[in-house]
This record gives structure tokens, C-alpha cells and sequence, in this order.
């Protein structure tokens, strides 16, 4: 189980490049809505820490002084990165952390992206969405096409509805990047025609700038899962590759 601090790295990342973390949750546990069979961050049930979430003074405190470090050891980044240990959007203060950080970005390291790595369920609070329009990189997870599926891949919070969230994802206007895990266990394979062709329907009425298919990397929760190669994952999505879409596949 990973446990990060407020500000971590940077770190080498296989989407984004050389990436400088920030983590929204506490530093001795998890909080997040979904459950992930696959989430290197271990079950929520294992991750229960007693400190607060961090506060939008804590996190622009540690911030800039993880910025101005680097800028004094001449290392430059390509990301600055919201993930951690959890769901980023459920802190209180994000969308004024949001704020913080582009204009910390902008005096210490102007040409770094502002990511943020999500489940896609808070786009419908306004202040929310209107904090991830602001950064470079919202990065939004959509792993199943189905409730049902969902339920075994993402065990999310009571009231996740996979409709719900794309009719949400829709008001970018294809102006973010979709993130989607391929994978196999005992009870779903992301390459069944049941899967991956009503996952494809959702791309193509999305349309997103850009596409990230990746697959386990780490350690899981849940044993018995089977990753994919990059070259089996871009056979999958050929068709829309083939319909021009930005397609990134990591392995």
C-alpha cells in the first residue's frame, strides 16, 4: 500500500513524465469513494488513518516549498500532479488548492501541466468541474461501460451511476482525457465484445482529446488479475485509433 505525503516526488510517470505529486488525503491512510480491485493504494478497509486531510494553507505551504527546491537544483518538471492516496476531489478546499497551485505553477515552473487524476464523480458539484476546467490535464476514469461492471471493477459508493457520470463528462466537450484500466479476473475480461464495444460507444460520444488505456502496473488488492501488453491493448482499440482518436497505451 502506497501512503504518500502532501507533496511527494517528483516522481517518474508513465503518462505524464516527470511528475511532482500532490496528494489531497491524509498522509497515514486512504479516502476515496470507489474501491478498486486493482488500486495500488490497497483496500479503503486497510487504510484508515487518524490525521485530517490536509488544508489548502498546508498543501500551498508544502507546495512552494517543494517548487522552490527543485527550481534551485535546476530540476524541471512536466507535471504537477493531483493523485495520492485517493479521491483528490473529495477534499473541501480543492477548488481553492486549484487556484493555488496555477499560480505557483506560473511563478516557479510555467511550463509544467496541472493534472488531476480522478474517478469522475464529483464533476456534477459546479465548483468542482469548474476547478478541473482550469487545470491542463483533467484526467477522468471511466473503467466499465456498465453499473454492473463497475460494481466489480471500481466497488464505488453508493449511488454511482455510470449514465449519470458520462451525461457529466459531456459538459467538457471533449476537452479532457479519459482514462480507462484494461484488465482480466475471474468474473470480467475488458476485452469481451460485452465490454469493449459499449465502452467504445461511450468514447465516441465523448470524444475526448485523448485517450490514456493502461493496465496493472503494481501489486493489487485483489489477487488472480491479469494485466495486458501494449500490443494487445492496441489491437482493441484499433477501431478507434482508425476513427483518428489520441489514443496513449502504456503496458
Amino acid at each position: 500500500m502506497l501512503r504518500e505525503k502532501t507533496v511527494f516526488g517528483p516522481i517518474h510517470s508513465r503518462r505524464l513524465g516527470t511528475s511532482l505529486g500532490i496528494n489531497l488525503l491524509p498522509e497515514d491512510g486512504k479516502v476515496c469513494n470507489f474501491d478498486c480491485i486493482y488500486c495500488e493504494c490497497g483496500w479503503n478497509r486497510d487504510g484508515r488513518g487518524g490525521a485530517a486531510l490536509p488544508s489548502r494553507a498546508k498543501v500551498r505551504g508544502d507546495l512552494e516549498d517543494a517548487l522552490a527546491a527543485l527550481l534551485l537544483e535546476g530540476t524541471s518538471l512536466d507535471s504537477i500532479t493531483f493523485s495520492g492516496d485517493g479521491e483528490p476531489t473529495l477534499n473541501p478546499e480543492f477548488p481553492g488548492i486549484i487556484e493555488d497551485t496555477l499560480s505557483l505553477r506560473d511563478a516557479y515552473c510555467p511550463d509544467a501541466k496541472v493534472s488531476v487524476l480522478s474517478n469522475a464523480t464529483r464533476v456534477s458539484a459546479p465548483d468542482v468541474f469548474e476547478a478541473l476546467r482550469k487545470v491542463d490535464n483533467p484526467i477522468m476514469k471511466l473503467d466499465a461501460p456498465t453499473n454492473a461492471l463497475a460494481a466489480l471493477i471500481n466497488q464505488p459508493s453508493p449511488g454511482y451511476d455510470v449514465a449519470a457520470v458520462v451525461e457529466g463528462l459531456k459538459k467538457f466537450k471533449g476537452d479532457f482525457v479519459l482514462q480507462t484500466m484494461f484488465l482480466k479476473s475471474r468474473d470480467f475480461d475488458s476485452s469481451s465484445p460485452e465490454v469493449l464495444l459499449p465502452w467504445m460507444d461511450i468514447v465516441r460520444s465523448l470524444a475526448p482529446r485523448e485517450i490514456m488505456v493502461y493496465t496493472i502496473d503494481r501489486p493489487t488488492p485483489e489477487e488472480g488479475l491479469e494485466k495486458f501488453t501494449a500490443a494487445a491493448m492496441r489491437a482493441l482499440v484499433s477501431p478507434l485509433l482508425e476513427e483518428g482518436f489520441n489514443i496513449q497505451i502504456r503496458g
